[in-house]
């Protein structure tokens, strides 16, 4: 009679990253991704192959101060001997904040409910304080930041973002934008935008469209009309990855975990009024 599989525990980690030096979130074979360092060093720590699953797979030079994941294992866990352990395993650039058991349902990807990234600009005519070159873009110093803020508001709510994103096959691009606004801190504009989800360069592209208001080279008419639009947009200039920064992402209690994965998991349209929707 063959021996009984150990049970497994499910175990979420809350992540903090510098994407400066790394390919990306998701492994790719000899390049440095996150994914990449943080499972070889679990695989080490648990003595057994141990794979990620992401909340939202950042690209190329992105940051993260609140990225989630989570996998099985069959070893035992204590969160804070984890997280002791594993700043020691890991390279600088790279942290786990807190390990934790998790509902079996819980999924880092599927059970999320929106997703926060807070995209880091900078009007000093010196440009980036070299402390926070890495993270901090410069702009132009006369931005008319009122106009960002109306332009912002104009692509708050349910739409297709397909002029926003890059294509990927069989992917929708339909997506709830619940925040997008601008905040000033001296010489630093700080762009908070929150959605359920966000396709591929979708908030690089926002903040590209809405700065090119700011600089008096477009209205925010062509930003509303942008959601009009059907393919990837060429008049989009994609903002630069290094002001990016996943800064959280929030989850249902455990009770409606299932409810929100298989909610995630259906393909979305948008409603057109007068009846029958549109999507992708």
């Amino acid at each position: 009679m063959a021996a009984a599989e150990p049970p497994r525990t499910r175990v979420r980690l809350d992540i903090a990253y510098d994407g400066t030096d790394f390919i990306g979130w998701a492994r790719q074979p000899g390049l440095r991704t996150v994914q990449g360092v943080l499972e070889d060093a679990l695989s080490k720590v648990f003595r057994e192959p141990i794979q990620l699953t992401v909340a939202g797979r950042t690209d190329a030079g992105v940051h993260a101060e609140g990225q989630v994941a989570h996998f099985d294992t069959s070893g035992e866990l204590d969160g804070g001997k984890l997280v002791h352990r594993m700043a020691r395993f890991l390279p600088k650039d790279v942290r786990i904040k807190r390990a934790r058991p998790a509902a079996p349902e819980f999924d880092a990807r599927f059970s999320a409910i929106r997703r926060h990234y807070a995209y880091r600009l900078t009007t000093a005519p010196y440009g980036a304080e070299p402390l926070l070159a890495r993270s901090v873009v410069a702009c132009r110093s006369g931005v008319d930041v009122d106009a960002m803020r109306a332009a912002s508001r104009k692509l708050l709510g349910l739409h297709n973002f397909a002029a926003f994103c890059r294509r990927r096959e069989g992917a929708t691009t339909v997506r709830e934008l619940q925040r997008f606004d601008w905040e000033r801190e001296g010489d630093l504009l700080i762009a908070y935008v929150s959605a359920d989800a966000f396709c591929w360069s979708m908030v690089r592209s926002l903040v590209g469209a809405v700065l090119a208001v700011g600089e008096g080279r477009r209205t925010t008419e062509w930003v509303a009309d942008l959601l009009r639009e059907t393919e990837r947009s060429s008049s989009v200039t994609v903002a630069p990855a290094h002001g990016l920064s996943l800064i959280g992402v929030d989850y249902p209690a455990d009770e409606d975990l299932a409810a929100r994965n298989a909610q995630t998991r259906e393909t979305r349209t948008v409603p057109v009024p007068g009846g029958g929707c549109c999507g992708d």
